[in-house]
């Protein structure tokens, strides 16, 4: 398997955190789920299978996707297939970035997976044969930074409005917690006002986008550790007890800690192979 990631130049990487390629991925698993993590994501497949989403009530649904879509700001994980020979590129935005390519608020698109072209146009299949014609990943990566590049320049932003939300962003992500009124007190507006601006930008309310984060900070104290001791980990991120713990370690993820932590399969922290059900 071939894997890549590009971190792009300025301007785009105020907003977009890396793109990343795959080609000939052959995982051992045919399902997964994708855990929230308070951003957009971009994908172009560049195989013609379609891919599946499936309900996670356990029933038999499934949307198919083919070629590209975008994948919003999710309040919860998401379940997809995972097939062999994948091949894709895509973009992993920073939180609040995607608005300023979309342009249109990111609420809308939120616990959504959304055809591209139904976004883009056709634009979005000319970005693709684009894709599938360039020669290496180097290549692509210079494709799509410049067609993302173009709708950045493109879009009347507020950049007051942008500013504001990508400041209470940054305290937000910190490695110490702080708390959301603190942080309002600080941008010069009201609650309301601030709550509104950033689930345009972020695609979720502030009180969410803190949950999603702090339950990425466990998965990455469990990445580092491996052997955990729950009580001690969900005092460490702001829990209030390991109750309240455990009830958004599920929300977010579909598995309960212990069941999380067992999983040997796990490569990545937020693609959790599970088994086919039925």
């Amino acid at each position: 398997m071939i894997f890549r990631q590009h971190v792009p130049e300025e301007p785009l990487a105020r907003y977009v955190d890396w793109f990343w390629f795959f080609e000939d991925m052959y995982p051992p698993h045919r399902r997964e789920h994708v855990l929230p993590d308070g951003t957009f994501e971009l994908v172009i497949d560049l195989r013609e299978e379609p891919r599946r989403m499936f309900d996670r009530g356990g029933s038999n649904g499934e949307t198919l996707f083919r070629e590209a879509w975008m994948s919003g700001a999710h309040s919860q994980y998401i379940v997809i297939d995972a097939l062999p020979g994948s091949s894709m590129i895509g973009v992993h935005f920073k939180p609040g970035g995607a608005a300023a390519i979309l342009g249109f608020p990111a609420d809308e698109l939120r616990d959504q997976v959304v055809a591209l072209d139904a976004i883009w146009g056709g634009t979005a299949a000319e970005l693709r044969d684009r894709l599938l014609q360039a020669r290496g990943a180097r290549a692509k990566f210079a494709i799509l930074e410049r067609s993302l590049s173009d709708r950045l320049t493109g879009r009347n932003l507020d950049e007051a409005q942008q500013r504001r939300v990508f400041w209470a962003r940054d305290q937000l992500l910190t490695t110490d917690p702080v708390r959301i009124s603190d942080v309002v007190n600080q941008v010069g507006i009201s609650h309301k006002h601030f709550i509104e601006q950033f689930r345009r930008h972020v695609g979720l309310t502030p009180k969410l986008f803190c949950r999603i984060r702090r339950f990425q900070r466990v998965l990455a104290q469990i990445a580092a550790h491996r052997q955990v001791e729950w009580a001690e980990l969900a005092c460490a991120c702001g829990y209030f007890d390991q109750a309240h713990f455990v009830h958004d370690f599920r929300a977010f993820s579909g598995l309960n800690p212990t069941d999380y932590l067992r999983n040997e399969a796990i490569e990545y922290a937020n693609f959790i192979p599970v088994e086919e059900r039925g």
